[in-house]
């Protein structure tokens, strides 16, 4: 009998001790909104509510819009080669780089900026000729496929350093195709490439 009693008031002391501790948490979290809500300048919630604790608002940076605009057939693209290539060296098929010399507009739109890695591609090699095309186009780490008509080495030279004139001489049958050359290139199909903002 003394033993049940015991257990008895043990079970009632750890009820009272948890209704107690509910009660003690749900008053500081009320207060806690009082004070929120005096701080912010509007009513506390009324003290039958208990408050709920309020989640962190947080704010995601957003991302800027991407557009999807398509460059259409026959649009010009001017490029300046980033190396020398010559009809002794050189096979088809070989590629180099090249940099676009103005940016590429649609609308307004800077769809690719001056500057952009832009990757050509040799189709012909002939004794007196060159003949390269547009494979692909780099932006922002991005490469994008390019088709586009295939055009020759410029007619007119640029000014070659010393050593390229040098090796032109002495082989006349070398054709050379000097980097910083300006080759101007047509879209044969329409390319859609994505634009922020």
């Amino acid at each position: 009998m003394f033993n049940s009693q015991v257990h008895r008031n043990l079970w009632l002391s750890l009820a009272a001790a948890a209704v107690l501790t509910a009660a003690g948490c749900s008053n500081a979290a009320t207060d806690q909104a009082s004070n929120t809500a005096k701080q912010a300048g509007t009513k506390p919630a009324a003290a039958a509510k208990p408050a709920v604790a309020a989640k962190p608002v947080t704010v995601a940076k957003e991302a800027e819009p991407t557009t999807m605009i398509t460059l259409p057939k026959g649009t010009a693209i001017s490029a300046a080669a980033r190396q020398t290539l010559a009809t002794d060296k050189n096979k088809v098929g070989d590629t180099f780089a090249a940099s676009l010399t103005a940016p590429i507009q649609v609308d307004g739109k800077t769809v690719i900026p001056k500057g952009a890695q832009v990757t050509c591609r040799i189709v012909k090699v002939k004794k007196h000729e060159i003949k390269v095309t547009l494979a692909s186009v780099e932006i922002h780490g991005k490469s994008y496929p390019l088709d586009s008509n295939s055009i020759a080495g410029p007619k007119s030279q640029p000014k070659t350093d010393a050593k390229d004139a040098a090796k032109a001489k002495a082989n006349k049958d070398v054709t050379l195709l000097a980097a910083k050359s300006k080759l101007t290139f047509k879209l044969a199909k329409p390319v859609t490439i994505p634009v922020k903002g």
